[in-house]
């Protein structure tokens, strides 16, 4: 009997995709199938309409309500809908706090599964294969080495595996210093990174 081999996927560097997905582009845009202003429009949706300001601006209510901050710990989706935040990609959104004991980070191990509304496009790193196998085996190393955050020993590290099901996202710790904040000020330190638990906010 005769077998196919198996072979790996082709790892390709952010230049090639960049590449492809401009050739794609101008096929579509050529034959008439999208144009440039919808291109433009789409971009300007995840970077300023569905992006992680919005994500932030929910942390900073976290920040500010604590009876908000508990329903957003019990139910992610439908509290995000109270400030008219949701829809595909966010269906079923659990939120994990960041403490001073526990520290909380987010990969998707199957492919790329991402809270879109509250974090917007997910990161080219957080659908490679060595972020989505060593934050599992190795997370504060990881961390450690990748992102620049050296968590001491004293602070538990939990990694949440997302799904199709059910798309995890981090309440990061609200930095010293902050307490007289607006919301707004605050939303705008909160950080996509801090969000997926790749980094924390610092005060300005």
């Amino acid at each position: 009997m005769s077998t196919t081999p198996i072979h790996p996927p082709t790892v390709r560097t952010q230049e090639e995709i960049a590449a492809r997905v401009k050739a794609l582009e101008a096929i579509m845009i050529e034959k008439g199938i999208m144009t440039t202003e919808a291109v433009d429009r789409i971009t300007e949706i995840y970077e300023k309409e569905v992006g992680p300001q919005l994500g932030a601006s929910v942390v900073a209510k976290a920040w500010t309500d604590p009876d908000f901050r508990e329903r957003l710990l019990r139910n992610g989706t439908e509290t995000c809908r109270e400030l008219g935040i949701g829809g595909l990609q966010g269906e079923d959104m659990v939120v994990v706090e960041n403490t001073e004991t526990v520290h909380n980070v987010i990969v998707c191990t199957l492919c790329s599964c991402y809270p879109w509304p509250v974090l917007g496009l997910p990161p080219n790193w957080y659908k490679g294969p060595e972020y989505r196998s060593r934050i599992v085996r190795e997370p504060r190393k990881v961390l450690r080495e990748d992102f620049g955050l050296d968590l001491p020993d004293s602070v538990e590290v939990r990694v949440w595996d997302s799904s199709s099901e059910m798309r995890y996202w981090v309440l990061p710790r609200r930095p010293e210093g902050t307490d007289g904040m607006s919301e707004e000020e605050l939303a705008r330190i909160v950080t996509r990174d801090s969000m997926i638990g790749t980094g924390i906010v610092s005060a300005p």
